[in-house]
C-alpha cells in the first residue's frame, strides 16, 4: 500500500519526527513569527543530530559522541533553546 504524500498521518516515520519536535520543543515555546520558527528549529536539529540521546542508538546521537572518563573533568553543560535542553560533558578543570 502507497502512502499519499499529501497525508503524513499515513507515514509513521513522518508523524513520530512530527511528534517529537512538537513534544520536546514547540509545546514549550511560543513562536513569534516564521522567521523565528525558521531559528528554533536549526537549533533544534543541531540538539536533536548532535546531543539528543536515542534509545535505538544504544543511547548514543545519529552523530555518535565519544564517552568521556570521570578522569576528565568536571560535569559541564551547554543549553540548547534558551536552556530548555542541555548536554553535557566533561571538562578539565
Amino acid at each position: 500500500m502507497r502512502t499519499d504524500f499529501k497525508a503524513p498521518w499515513q507515514n509513521t516515520y513522518t508523524e513520530r519526527v512530527i511528534g517529537t519536535i512538537r513534544r520536546e520543543c514547540l509545546d514549550h515555546m511560543i513562536i513569534l513569527n516564521e522567521k523565528h520558527l525558521r531559528k528554533v528549529m536549526r537549533e533544534f536539529i543541531d540538539y536533536y543530530n548532535n546531543s539528543r540521546t536515542h534509545q535505538s542508538l544504544g543511547g548514543n546521537s545519529p552523530n555518535p559522541r565519544s564517552v568521556q572518563p570521570p578522569e576528565a573533568g568536571g560535569v559541564r553543560s551547554v543549553e540548547f533553546l534558551g536552556g530548555l535542553h542541555h548536554r553535557y560533558y566533561r571538562q578539565a578543570a
